[in-house]
């Protein structure tokens, strides 16, 4: 076969610059072969290395008393849960090739992200996502988001995982470069973690999965540079084709290879597809590997070195298996009719080693090649926007005058609007472990006996098919567990440091108004080119907040992605999107909570501060109101107090399982108004059926001085709506206020309006009328 020479032109289109190039000369000692340099090319690339991101993200939080394998040691962190039971889960981008092919770039990251599960011994239970994309009046968003939606839909519903939750923004900044970012769970025992490390001098090296094709060919390359539409069009090879009912067979197989005690090791072929998986099992055990690429399945003729390195083909496995039991394995994969093949075997060289056509294509030091790329200090400089946001004021801009058509507007922006016509495309039923679907807060499973992997005993005893001496496993109780995603990525771009707080406490938020207590955090740092000194600044400063955030809720980050890059010609960077997905566990069923109000006749709380005062912008700064009704991104966000939004949570946690509160809605996007509003409407008792509980709210007498827009649509942090039994209001109030916290009543649960009591007078709407512009915003801008 013939390779081409290498030369500078050669090594600039693999995104490698002269520098590191002549760091690969020094490592090698010679010139490397060309497909040495497309190696080299997809595992020094940022989505693979980190290289201009590691020293930011050691920053994070990542240690903790229940986290049994941490941030950057796998595939996906995993957390302790008690009684010997643990969650696996991670978030991930699929940004790139979803701007590419919307349906397979957004299925193949839901395949990607159950992979990264599965990989660690634990079966995946439970999927959300974070989606971003410019404006749904664009014909190509459009195509572009029901791509998106299909594809995630289409992966998830096939492979039989429940999608759960998830958040949609939509903004001009992500026009040309829409945002996917994937998330999955799973659950274990802690005796089943599996490690994806090469272990054992002379274990074989089998491959799991359907045959190496071209696609997906230097995906991770593809994603670690500027979108283009000339790269766009050059990169279509570049996404990959999922098959979720081969994934599904894999992870079957997969788990029952894991429990015949067989498996040394186990890694997915994900970015870098067999590069990555080889060199870093062995880097990871301090081994060598060494495979022969004629025994790779192949699903095209004539394949180079090259492309059966890099390709990204999807729902394929690497398995390393202790020798002598390589029978087991066969017979494991012939029961799931899964294609494999011996490609390799475990040596203690050090060093990955590829053959192919009888001669050495590869020979490459393992460490040096997965764990010591080049690594960056990239200038950082305050952006220059910076100034003009600072200064913005409210003078000029008038205060409402049509309160109630200015919350239906919101009501219909579709950032706020309701997702149904996403998630009703997915099904967040599936595996029935689904306890808060879709529409609330945050999404609850329960973790049940039979959502964990069978283990070596069970699995002994019923291929025997004795029970004698079987001591089946102490029956285990339901867990509960929470989770949601956040960011509002207009808040970073107009303070970075800021916007990362406000990311990771709205996500606790929500979890405490579940019922939940934070136990760890996933996130994803979606930003444009890192070369940019402004752009660096904004990824700093919000990695700074989010992580002051995490260690203020003891939400260690458990590991994550990074996705930079995601700008596209003259249309730029995306605002800065760090997107932060926390896990939260509820100790007792009882205490699961949602945000729609319960009973007519309860009474109305705020806990927190109506308005922030001390805000010049009285917390309009970058709010949707300002964007939906003035046209303006701009301002200050409002601050975020991680002391006071601590003292929140626990008061409202400690009220929860006091039993007294009935529902609980936090307020962020949109403001109090927005928030009331969802808790009379957003409980859906079944397929397009609501139920509509109206309110009387007197805010007359809050937040005196407040602007009335501010007081109705200004996002004050550290908020939430709380519904109690009459006869239990004053009690509360007067714990929160022992607490620490401002609390008053508001109002009153019934009727079939909203009516909203103002200092400027009463205002009011029909319920179902205000519900219908939130529930059919955006299935009106897809028609």
């Amino acid at each position: 076969m013939h390779e081409p020479a290498i030369t500078p032109e050669l090594v600039a289109k693999h995104n490698l610059t002269p520098d590191e190039y002549r760091k690969i000369l020094e490592i090698l000692g010679r010139e490397p072969s060309y497909t040495e340099l497309g190696i080299f090319s997809v595992m020094w690339s940022e989505h693979c290395s980190y290289k201009n991101t590691r020293p930011v993200l050691k920053t994070f939080p990542t240690k903790g008393e229940k986290i049994l394998v941490g941030a950057g040691e796998e595939n996906a962190g995993i957390i302790d849960v008690g009684d010997g039971v643990a969650i696996a889960f991670k978030i991930e981008s699929h940004n790139h090739p979803s701007a590419v092919e919307p349906f397979q770039g957004a299925a193949t990251g839901v395949g990607g992200i159950i992979r990264d599960i599965f990989t660690m011994g634990a079966r995946p239970v439970a999927a959300l996502n974070s989606l971003r994309f410019g404006e749904l009046s664009n014909p190509e968003v459009r195509r572009l988001f029901s791509g998106v939606v299909g594809g995630i839909a289409h992966y998830g519903n096939c492979f039989g995982i429940p999608t759960v939750a998830g958040e949609v923004y939509f903004d001009k900044s992500y026009e040309g470069n829409p945002l996917v970012n994937a998330f999955a769970l799973g659950v274990l025992r802690h005796d089943q973690i599996t490690r994806g490390a090469a272990h054992g001098i002379g274990n074989p090296v089998f491959y799991v999965g359907p045959a190496t094709g071209r696609d997906g060919l230097a995906g991770a390359a593809f994603a670690s540079q500027d979108l283009t539409e000339e790269s766009a069009e050059q990169q279509r090879g570049a996404v990959q084709v999922g098959d979720p009912f081969m994934e599904k067979l894999v992870c079957e197989a997969c788990l029952e290879l894991l429990a015949t005690g067989c498996v040394a090791g186990m890694q997915d072929m994900g970015a870098a597809g067999l590069t990555c998986s080889t060199c870093e099992t062995a880097a990871r055990a301090g081994t060598g590997i060494e495979i022969e690429l004629d025994k790779v399945p192949q699903r095209a003729p004539n394949m180079s070195s090259y492309e059966i390195m890099l390709s990204e083909s999807q729902e394929r496995m690497l398995i390393v298996v202790h020798k002598g039991r390589e029978a087991e394995v066969k017979a494991v994969f012939d029961k799931w009719d899964l294609p494999w093949a011996e490609i390799g075997v475990v040596t203690d060289t050090g060093r990955m080693v590829v053959r192919h056509g009888g001669k050495v294509v590869v020979d490459v030091p393992a460490k040096k090649l997965a764990d010591e790329a080049p690594v960056y200090q990239r200038e950082s400089r305050e952006a220059a926007y910076m100034a003009a946001v600072r200064a913005f004021r409210l003078d000029g801009i008038a205060d409402t005058r049509d309160p109630m058509g200015d919350l239906g507007a919101l009501l219909s922006n579709h950032t706020i609007a309701s997702k149904n016509w996403v998630y009703g495309q997915y099904d967040h039923m599936v595996r029935d472990g689904s306890v808060v679907c879709p529409g609330s807060d945050a999404a609850v499973i329960r973790i049940k006996a039979d959502s964990l992997p069978v283990t070596k005993a069970e699995y002994a005893a019923a291929k025997s098919g004795a029970a004698d001496g079987f001591q089946p496993p102490a029956p285990l109780a339901d867990k509960y567990v929470a989770f949601t995603v956040d960011c509002n990525g207009g808040y970073v771009y107009l303070d970075p440091y800021e916007g990362g707080k406000a990311a990771v406490t709205e996500a606790c938020r929500n979890l405490a108004c579940s019922g939940a207590i934070p136990v760890g955090s996933t996130d994803n740092l979606n930003f444009g080119n890192p070369h940019n000194p402004e752009i660096f600044w904004q990824l700093k400063e919000s990695v700074r907040g989010l992580a002051d955030g995490c260690r203020a809720f003891g939400a260690p980050v458990t590991g994550g992605n990074v996705s930079l890059y995601n700008q596209r010609g003259a249309l730029g960077a995306i605002d800065p999107t760090p997107t932060v997905a926390v896990v939260g566990i509820i100790e007792k069923p009882e205490h699961i909570t949602t945000q729609w109000f319960k009973d007519a006749g309860d009474a109305i709380l705020l806990l927190g501060a109506p308005v922030d005062l001390a805000d010049p912008l009285q917390g309009l700064g970058g709010s949707a109101y300002l964007k939906t009704r003035h046209g303006l991104k701009n301002g200050l966000p409002p601050r975020v107090d991680l002391g006071v939004a601590q003292t929140l949570h626990t008061t409202l946690l400690g009220l929860i399982r006091e039993g007294v509160v009935k529902s609980a809605h936090d307020c962020s996007e949109g403001g109090l108004a927005v928030t009331l509003a969802e808790s009379c409407f957003s409980q859906q008792v079944a397929r397009e059926s609501h139920r509509f509980l109206g309110a009387t709210v007197d805010l007359s007498a809050c937040a005196e001085g407040a602007r009335l827009d501010a007081l109705l649509f200004g996002e004050t942090q550290n908020r939430v709506v709380v519904s109690v039994a009459a006869i239990d209001a004053g009690r509360v109030l007067k714990q929160a206020q022992a607490m620490g916290v401002p609390a008053v009543q508001i109002g009153t649960v019934g009727g079939e309006s909203l009516i909203l009591k103002t200092p400027a007078g009463q205002f009011s709407a029909p319920v179902a009328q205000l519900h219908d512009g939130w529930w059919n915003s955006i299935a009106q801008a897809m028609a």
